[in-house]
């Protein structure tokens, strides 16, 4: 039984990150090259070293984000440092807030999260190809986790760069509907449409290359489901995920500077008060934190917040 990675198409790598950065996918053709998605600032040396290895002698032509949270477009900057000729490309709906840089629109602050400026030069308009490497790839608009999400689909092969649409135990938070929106129905209609494409191979956002694509999408339905009849799980879920993001970052911070980025982090007061508003603020992170210590996902070092 072949491997995975072995269904890819020919001249495309994949560089699977931990969790604090997105898996880099790597696209060697015979003229041109690209990467997709660039992980988070604080592993640009990584990113950099890794495009460099898989790209040896060539330069990089092209840089495609398929969406703008840090994770998958933080390395940006210092690629387009590297590399001052690649054209970025991005989806649509926030080019306005690149092109005047707008930190709090583009969800950097309100998360606590960083992202050096970069440029855009291209847009991955939905509904169009893109050609990458040797490959034309189909881009196909993917809300829900970003509702400015695509996916990327190369149907000789069967490939398909799903980012946070699809992994093969879930999906990503679902950012909308900490905010209010109504954004469940467009994470089903997602996994509708990548069930539509019939992928062979998933390089998804986060995790390893799958291939049993029918398995993912019904355990993704089926979180799916249970955050529709309880979407205070979600939230609460989505909070601990923005904690661990912290963690993993840091890696290991003094309590009170902790807590107070956590108290200082708008993403938490908006969830706080939206979704529990009988919880003051710190006892309510607090709580989460004891959560991922529980779980194994924190430590519980004193004096100390640690990622484990």
């Amino acid at each position: 039984m072949p491997l995975a990675r072995d269904l890819l198409p020919p001249g495309v790598t994949v560089h699977e990150r931990g969790w604090l950065s997105a898996n880099l996918t790597v696209i060697v053709g015979a003229s041109s090259t690209a990467l997709v998605d660039t992980g988070y600032s604080t592993h640009a040396e990584q990113t950099l070293a890794l495009v460099r290895g898989a790209l040896a002698d060539r330069s990089l032509d092209t840089i495609v984000n398929t969406h703008l949270h840090s994770d998958h477009c933080g390395g940006n900057a210092a690629l387009q440092a590297a590399y001052p000729g690649a054209r970025t490309w991005i989806p649509p709906g926030q080019a306005a807030h690149v092109r005047n840089w707008d930190p709090v629109a583009l969800s950097y602050e309100p998360t606590g999260q960083i992202c050096p400026q970069f440029r855009l030069d291209e847009m991955l308009q939905p509904g169009s190809e893109v050609a990458l490497g040797d490959l034309a790839w189909q881009v196909h608009a993917a809300p829900g986790h970003d509702p400015h999400s695509v996916v990327l689909f190369e149907p000789r092969s069967g490939a398909l760069l799903s980012a946070d649409a699809l992994w093969e135990n879930g999906f990503g938070i679902v950012f909308p509907e900490l905010e209010g929106a109504h954004a469940f129905d467009e994470v089903e209609a997602t996994l509708n449409l990548i069930s539509a494409l019939e992928p062979r191979v998933v390089v998804p956002g986060h995790g390893r290359v799958f291939t049993d694509v029918a398995e993912a999408l019904a355990r993704a339905r089926s979180r799916l489901e249970s955050f529709r009849a309880r979407p205070a799980r979600h939230a609460a879920h989505a909070a601990k995920v923005l904690l661990k993001f912290k963690l993993l970052e840091v890696q290991r911070l003094p309590w009170d500077a902790f807590v107070d980025w956590a108290e200082s982090t708008p993403y938490f007061r908006l969830v706080q008060e939206r979704w529990f508003p009988n919880q003051p603020l710190r006892p309510w992170v607090l709580q989460l934190y004891g959560e991922l210590a529980e779980s194994g996902a924190a430590g519980r070092e004193p004096g100390f917040a640690t990622n484990r």
